[in-house]
């Protein structure tokens, strides 16, 4: 491959990457969508932190969800950071971005045939599992097992995210994504 084709290719994956990033833009209901789905999956991620934590406080009063979220957002950056913070942060933003655009996917699926419908699911649960990452662990009962990976996570969280930049770039604007036709079909 010619490294003028390597760099229209990388070229073109930006610029699908930038419409990607700026479709839950584009309206409200989608902006919504994007917005509940980064503020669910931030506390999601900040609960399973601490899931021993997280649990007795719920259980005794659900009403303390905010006050769990603050102390463990704080005990995360006290543990990891301003870069775990971050990183945590800008996951639960990208989950939210490919939730809007893969909600955009399923509705123009439906449109089209069940087939193609059945080929986008797996997709969003692999999007979606993808951006537990790090927080699955505690959720799972291996809590400890974060404190033996490198940087207290910040690696596997920063996989996670390069998953999700590598998803996002490779679809781009899912109301103009299609597969193209080979000559033969």
């Amino acid at each position: 491959m010619t490294n003028r084709r390597i760099r229209g290719r990388t070229h073109e994956w930006l610029g699908d990457l930038g419409e990607a990033l700026s479709f839950p833009l584009t309206s409200d209901g989608r902006l919504a969508v994007a917005a509940a789905t980064t503020l669910f999956t931030y506390v999601v991620l900040v609960l399973s932190t601490f899931p021993q934590f997280s649990i007795q406080v719920l259980t005794s009063e659900p009403a303390d969800l905010f006050f769990a979220v603050a102390t463990l957002t704080q005990e995360t950056y006290a543990s990891t950071g301003w870069l775990g913070l971050g990183l945590l942060t800008l996951y639960a933003l990208l989950t939210g971005v490919a939730v809007a655009n893969g909600v955009a996917l399923v509705r123009r699926a439906r449109r089209r045939s069940a087939s193609t419908l059945a080929g986008i699911a797996p997709g969003l649960l692999a999007a979606g599992c993808a951006s537990c990452g790090a927080g699955i662990l505690g959720v799972l009962g291996f809590a400890g097992a974060m404190a033996l990976l490198p940087f207290d996570g910040n690696l596997l969280r920063l996989a996670g995210i390069g998953l999700l930049v590598f998803v996002l770039g490779r679809t781009g604007d899912p109301r103009t994504c299609s597969i193209p036709r080979t000559a033969g079909s």
